[in-house]
């Protein structure tokens, strides 16, 4: 187990009931220090956008960024990761929704409170920080257009505000949500990161 790609796919094996016993080898070997739960793909490559556009290498700097499959999952990560497992600093981000599973995920392991909450999700920060009219450039740009019109022109849309649409359509087939992660934070202004992003970049 050479890199941390490798390191994230034992632990999630290990987090599964698979067997952990090179996990905690192979974190001293990559010097892992801090370990960011993340609850999907998309929250991921967002993460990876923003440090990258800050010259920053997370891996090289011993953080390991984890996609978990779910915020319900955050408890089993954080004991085996946290305090009273590997003993790594935890830190996260989370939609509003789950806050509470992260608060009782990391409280049964010991640790900290160091996650950061998104007011709706990701998604939605993202797009409020650009705003809809720019959105729909980058959608057009990325070849999307005539799917998103298909999208609004259903009657459910109807009545909806323009960022609630383009959050919805961003999860309509998949991998687009992680496609657009990373499209929407590299287009961000340095000074419109949204807060739970950056104060969690600023914590790493």
């Amino acid at each position: 187990m050479a890199d941390m790609e490798a390191f994230r796919e034992a632990v999630t094996a290990w987090a599964a009931g698979g067997p952990g016993d090179a996990v905690p080898e192979a974190a001293a070997l990559l010097s892992v220090r801090t370990v960011v739960l993340l609850e999907g793909p998309s929250d991921v490559a967002a993460v990876e956008a923003l440090t990258g556009r800050r010259g920053r290498d997370l891996a090289a700097e011993g953080v390991c960024v984890l996609s978990m499959g779910g915020a319900m999952n955050v408890g089993r990560f954080a004991r085996l990761l946290g305090p009273a497992g590997l003993g790594l600093r935890l830190t996260g981000l989370c939609d509003a929704r789950e806050r509470g599973y992260y608060a009782r995920g990391f409280d049964a392991a010991g640790a900290r409170h160091d996650f950061f909450v998104c007011a709706a999700d990701l998604e939605e920060e993202l797009i409020r920080a650009l705003g809809p009219p720019r959105v729909g450039e980058l959608v057009e740009t990325e070849g999307d257009l005539r799917a998103l019109r298909t999208f609004l022109s259903q009657p459910a849309q109807r009545g909806r505000t323009a960022e609630q649409q383009l959050r919805r359509f961003l999860g309509t087939k998949k991998g687009r949500k992680i496609h657009y992660g990373r499209v929407l934070v590299e287009a961000l202004a340095p000074d419109a990161v949204p807060a739970p992003l950056k104060d969690l970049l600023a914590t790493l």
